[in-house]
């Protein structure tokens, strides 16, 4: 079987981590966010995943390519010259996809982190035998988001309302698709959307179906919903194999450690805390819901909460580091600093408190 992954763009949202790597290489409790997908696919039998992609194609491929050899799948770029948007790139790597098997093939969108119930979906989808199958997800919030209307029995789907004003119900597109090869002859090679444009005609013939996702969702492209994904995935963690989590007297709810990690006496560590590859938290530290990346320096009595700390950043002691304050990778803060939603592009040296969320050049 193969697979897409729509890489697409800059990752703006995900600034001033992207500045750094493409959004897909951003780890996500310890690991490059796309890792989590291409790893759920390995497991229910793909052999092939092909990344969709504009923007830095070679620092992707690059790195991919020590884990084609770990997982055994093998890894390939289609590249747009410009952007495409959800359906075009499948056109363009329709070469890529099509292999004569007549086997239905996974799209995904990088950006989305769940369980993966990959196997089910590949059932659910051969049960119906109609022409694409897309994952929904419930929500509370229905209105925020393009809404799935699909009949309750068989989950045939049949409207899209996008950002509706009265109730029509809470299904929301999860962006996991399994589509026919015949779904490629309904898509030219051109920018164009599969939700508004490819989707729509498939429903309007009766042959889309959409699975509810058991499980949790999460769409962590911006830095709130990262770490709301953290706490999401920590939890699921938790339920299905808690020997990766963490534990000890300084740690409270789930939190997962790099081995390689170092962590001194007096921390209270927790919840929903990920610490990177070869970070140093030194004594008496308190870190809760945030991410630590690889390489990071904590000193003595700092305070981080619903943070994002990058790569190789320090943060000095007696510091406090809170309210989505993220820093890009190589940031220093001094002793003492106070930060509040501060956003700090790379290679800085942060000598004054940030008293409000703005972002530092």
């Amino acid at each position: 079987m193969k697979a897409l992954i729509l890489v697409g763009g800059f990752g703006t949202r995900l600034r001033p981590l992207t500045l750094s790597v493409p959004k897909p290489l951003v780890d996500f409790a310890n690991k490059p966010m796309i890792l989590h997908q291409i790893e759920a696919l390995k497991a229910i039998g793909v052999d092939e995943v092909v990344l969709a992609i504009n923007y830095q194609p070679e620092v992707m491929l690059n790195f991919l390519k020590e884990y084609e050899a770990k997982l055994g799948i093998k890894i390939t770029c289609s590249q747009e010259t410009e952007p495409l948007g959800t359906a075009g790139p499948l056109a363009l790597a329709r070469d890529k996809l099509l292999d004569g098997s007549g086997e239905p093939f996974f799209v995904l969108n990088s950006d989305v982190i769940s369980e993966y119930p990959l196997k089910e979906m590949v059932e659910f989808h051969k049960s119906h035998g109609g022409e694409a199958s897309i994952m929904v997800t419930k929500v509370d919030e229905p209105s925020k988001y393009g809404v799935v209307v699909t009949e309750e029995a068989t989950g045939k789907v049949e409207k899209f309302v996008e950002k509706p004003k009265l109730f029509v119900g809470n299904k929301i597109n999860a962006g996991i698709y399994l589509l026919s090869p015949s779904v490629l002859d309904r898509i030219e090679l051109r920018p164009t959307s599969i939700e508004k444009e490819v989707f729509p005609k498939i429903a309007a013939e009766q042959k889309l179906f959409a699975m509810v996702l058991p499980g949790f969702w999460m769409d962590i492209g911006q830095p709130r919903d990262y770490i709301t994904g953290l706490r999401l995935y920590l939890d699921s963690l938790k339920k299905k194999s808690s020997s990766k989590l963490a534990t000890g007297p300084h740690i409270v709810g789930n939190v997962i450690v790099d081995e390689t990690a170092k962590i001194g006496e007096g921390c209270l560590i927790g919840p929903d805390v990920a610490i990177g590859p070869g970070c140093i938290v030194e004594s008496g530290v308190r870190l809760s819901r945030c991410t630590v990346m690889r390489g990071v320096r904590i000193k003595k009595h700092a305070c981080i909460s619903s943070s994002i700390i990058g790569w190789h950043s320090t943060v000095g002691q007696w510091a406090r580091v809170e309210n989505m304050t993220i820093l890009g990778e190589d940031v220093h803060v001094c002793d003492e600093i106070y930060s509040n939603g501060g956003v700090v592009l790379p290679h800085k040296e942060i000598k004054s408190s940030i008293w409000k969320p703005e972002i530092v050049m």
